[in-house]
């Protein structure tokens, strides 16, 4: 899978920017003719034409697009207009770019487009599985529908999120904290000790000279360690910007400890969701497993949903490929073969989803209660390193006079 920048054309020759993620240039052009464009150039990405995305105002939320979907269906079911809802919501969605864009909706459905086209000009606010969601919507006269159902995923994927961040708070925290509590030890105490031990010229411990010398180096050599940090961040963000990179950090995230049951579970959660949802609309299996597939940021998972849709048009159960991916857990594709057995692939794919969020959200809660503790014992084991160097030549000192 890789990153592609694209410029395109709508129906009424508006000419848009933008990146999209396929296997191959022809995959990628044929993804944009069936979202309705008209293909004038698209260029793979490389660290040198890499698109950065710079917007002002703040980003839309998958929490503001659940809003907008259960705010837009309760419209609908009351009665009110396509055009009077889009001009509605326009009026009291708090987020101003997100406001803007549906301002730019109403403006092109006055015009005769449809809701589902008005959105298309919006790649990068409106997500191509709530895109196709609309259309399908649009086309079998059940809106309302659509929006239900996608204020359910936005829902479910908002709360996903914030649990997957809160579990991410306390690794970030021991790391910051820890690499304060050792600088401030390092460049302000043990200098401190340093000159004291100095002047008392008496043989040091090993563990204390070796403090003593990472502090020496911090004071005098900082710019080394400033270079190999940068150097190392941009060398690790180059390769991770390659499709090597995508699919080994991918692995890496599934194999860390504890995290790694975490990223399987919501890969498998996000998955199951997405796809129940483009097939309650209708969506062909084959197309819901393109916008599943590119709405999962791991490299690894994306990868085996691609192969799954090649097999899926071969004529291949789907159930299948998802197993012998060895990615998903067992319960992923036992529940997709008794949904295509019995003809009921979408309540089984919900069961699914709403089986590994809670899981997720399990998780998440166990690593909370893991890592409060770990807190403190590695705040614990930093500090009570450094004091012990620097302490030792003095007990040593006292135990000789006695």
């Amino acid at each position: 899978m890789n990153d592609y920048n694209y410029v395109v054309y709508t129906k009424e020759g508006k000419k848009l920017k933008g990146t999209i993620s396929a296997l191959s240039e022809d995959r990628a052009k044929m993804l944009l003719r069936e979202q309705g464009f008209s293909v004038g150039r698209v260029t793979k990405q490389t660290i040198w034409n890499k698109d950065i995305n710079i917007s002002i105002g703040p980003a839309v939320t998958a929490r503001d697009l659940s809003v907008f979907c259960r705010q837009f269906q309760s419209l609908l079911n009351a009665g009110v207009t396509v055009i009077d809802g889009l001009e509605m919501l326009s009026a009291q969605t708090e987020n101003k770019t997100f406001a803007q864009t549906l301002k730019e909706c109403y403006a092109a459905v006055q015009k005769g487009t449809t809701l589902a086209d008005a959105m298309k000009k919006h790649p990068k606010v409106f997500p191509a599985l709530l895109l196709n969601m609309i259309e399908a919507g649009e086309a079998s006269g059940s809106l309302d529908v659509s929006f239900e159902r996608m204020s359910v995923y936005f829902e479910k994927n908002a709360k996903i999120k914030a649990l997957v961040k809160k579990a991410m708070v306390y690794p970030i925290m021991i790391v910051v904290v820890a690499l304060v509590v050792l600088l401030v030890m390092s460049l302000v105490i043990i200098p401190r000790f340093s000159k004291l031990y100095a002047d008392m010229g008496s043989e040091l411990p090993k563990i204390t000279k070796a403090v003593m010398a990472f502090s020496n180096f911090l004071i005098y050599k900082w710019y080394w360690v400033v270079g190999i940090v940068g150097v190392t961040a941009l060398l690790v963000s180059a390769f991770a910007g390659t499709e090597k990179g995508k699919l080994f950090f991918g692995k890496v995230a599934m194999k860390l400890p504890v995290f790694g049951k975490l990223t399987v579970k919501n890969a498998s959660a996000l998955f199951a969701r997405t796809l129940a949802t483009l097939v309650g609309a209708g969506v062909s299996l084959s197309e819901a497993l393109v916008i599943a597939a590119r709405s999962t940021k791991n490299m690894q998972f994306r990868r085996a949903l691609e192969n799954a849709r090649a097999e899926v048009i071969q004529g291949k159960l789907l159930n299948e490929p998802l197993r012998k991916c060895g990615l998903f857990p067992p319960m992923v594709y036992q529940m997709v073969r008794i949904g295509e057995e019995t003809g009921n692939l979408q309540g089984m794919l919900e069961k699914s989803a709403e089986y590994y969020e809670e899981e997720v959200e399990m998780t998440t809660g166990n690593l909370t209660a893991l890592m409060e503790p770990l807190i403190i014992v590695v705040m614990g084991g930093i500090v009570g390193v450094l004091v012990l160097a620097m302490y030792m030549p003095i007990i040593q000192m006292y135990g000789t006079m006695g």
